[in-house]
């Protein structure tokens, strides 16, 4: 954590020292952290549940052959909800005239719901109470999380857009060092003390967020109709949903069908990869044809650069999601948890590192090529895992891969508040939570029958199967990219390049 703290204060101080003749604003390098402070409790969260605690849970409440099943199931209906909850937030806090700002107030009740819910997931004693906690745990955290995303857009100059996106993702990383004691809590036993830090997370940082983040009200309100774009919602969450259980579905069957020899589990994995490739374009286009409207057409970069988002994102929180399973049962790690903490650790240093350089520089050479070679890195990294029979070496492995999605992190979320309409950030940068919500749903929703599916065949082959597949999202994610044209910012940098 030590170097990474170093290399903070070093970022802080360029954005203290920094002068000029610029006509544009320049932020004061205390804003650069007080508008992205609760993206860290939220991601303490994130970083706490999505990899140690539900993973660990579900293991008590189902049979270990269908463990990753479950897994993937109650990722995917908790992030359905995000994915309608969080636009609908977003595009609220858009039209919101209260006098206290248009995001804070919607943070404070999120917040606040979340904590509740929290005590629901830590007291479950069974998978279906375990189910609803995350249901409405998902439901809270997103009407905080929607309008939370339009802080940057609303208040950053777009030349500065990448040094504040950069310490957003510090900020999204920061928690892997942070929630590094959870996995031992949780293997010794200590769920609720897990649970508490979660809680004090979220509270904390909403505080710090609402005293400090001053916001313009909106004085006039829309006065167009709300009724249309939050049915629009509604649509693309039912359209994504029912193409990703397709999908799943399609796999099922061709695993029945062809059954167990080595060719079929080779034309199993392809049928998986294609189908989550295409639940990723079908559900995208289609969600956001509908979420948009005719405004989709007008915005074509912005939908391949949710494609984008979509595919690496799918990859990246699904080898996170089902990490302690690989290493309980292909590695045969007893503390799994505890391993599962240290090696999101060695991640998240590599990925503060490469966040803070790639966010600077992409305000100088560009966003695009930096979001390529992040998507090359983490599939190197994500390859190198199947080869992988000790835990050093996944910890290397992890090391890449932080590396490609420290980049990935900063410069992506740069490169999409260069994309959105002036003025929409809430509706389109919630629009853009298919790609996070969406994320979980194919890839945990369809990875984990794959895994168990591949385990029935050989124990461990699944998470092998299944973190190959992963590996060829990143790839395509990358050339997703020949489709996604930005502008020119202020700073004069071709971001096309």
């Amino acid at each position: 954590m030590f170097p990474g703290i170093l290399v903070l204060f070093a970022f802080i101080r360029e954005f203290r020292t920094q002068k000029g003749g610029s006509l544009m604003k320049r932020m004061r390098w205390y804003e650069y952290i007080t508008y992205n402070i609760y993206w860290l409790g939220l991601n303490v969260a994130t970083a706490s549940i999505g990899p140690i605690i539900l993973p660990f849970l579900v293991a008590l409440f189902v049979p270990a052959e269908v463990k990753a099943t479950y897994l993937g199931r109650v990722r995917a209906i908790g992030l359905a909800v995000a994915m309608m909850i969080q636009p609908m937030a977003g595009l609220l806090s858009d039209r919101s005239t209260l006098r206290w700002g248009r995001r804070r107030p919607y943070i404070v009740v999120g917040t606040l719901l979340a904590v509740v819910f929290l005590a629901i997931v830590g007291a479950a004693t069974s998978y279906w109470m375990l189910l609803l906690g995350i249901i409405l745990l998902q439901f809270a955290s997103n009407i905080a999380h929607g309008p939370l995303q339009g802080l940057i857009p609303d208040l950053v100059p777009e030349g500065q857009r990448g040094k504040a996106s950069g310490v957003k993702a510090i900020m999204e990383l920061l928690p892997a060092f942070l929630v590094m004691g959870i996995g031992p809590l949780v293997d010794k036993g200590y769920l609720g003390v897990a649970i508490g830090i979660v809680m004090g997370s979220l509270l904390l940082t909403m505080l710090i967020t609402c005293l400090t983040v001053h916001e313009e009200p909106l004085r006039d309100k829309p006065t167009s109709s709300i009724r249309e774009p939050l049915l629009r919602i509604v649509a693309l969450t039912l359209i994504f949903v029912a193409v990703s259980l397709a999908s799943e579905r399609l796999v099922a069957f061709v695993g029945r069908a062809m059954g167990r020899t080595t060719a079929h589990l080779l034309v199993v994995s392809l049928t998986g990869l294609l189908a989550m490739a295409g639940a990723i374009f079908i559900g995208v286009f289609l969600g956001a044809r509908v979420g948009l409207g005719k405004e989709a057409k007008k915005h074509p970069s912005f939908v391949w650069w949710v494609v984008n988002r979509l595919l690496f994102l799918a990859a990246i929180g699904s080898v996170r999601d089902f990490a302690q399973y690989f290493l309980s049962d292909v590695l045969q790690i007893e503390n799994a948890a505890t391993v599962t903490s240290l090696l999101l650790g060695v991640v998240a240093l590599f990925l503060i590192l490469s966040a803070l350089v790639s966010g600077w520089l992409s305000d100088k050479v560009g966003r695009i090529r930096l979001v390529l070679l992040a998507g090359i890195v983490a599939a190197a990294g994500t390859f190198l895992i199947l080869l992988s029979h000790s835990i050093p070496m996944v910890l290397l492995c992890g090391c890449i891969i932080g590396t490609g999605a420290g980049t990935f992190m900063a410069v992506n979320w740069a490169l999409g508040t260069d994309l959105v309409p002036p003025g929409e950030a809430g509706l389109y940068l919630g629009i853009s939570n298919l790609a996070g919500a969406g994320a979980g749903i194919v890839g945990s929703g369809i990875g984990g029958p794959m895994a168990d599916f591949f385990n029935a065949y050989q124990r461990g082959l699944g998470y092998l199967m299944i973190f190959g597949i992963y590996g060829a999202l990143f790839l395509l994610s990358s050339l997703t990219l020949v489709k996604v044209k930005t502008p020119k910012v202020s700073t004069g940098a071709n971001l096309t390049k």
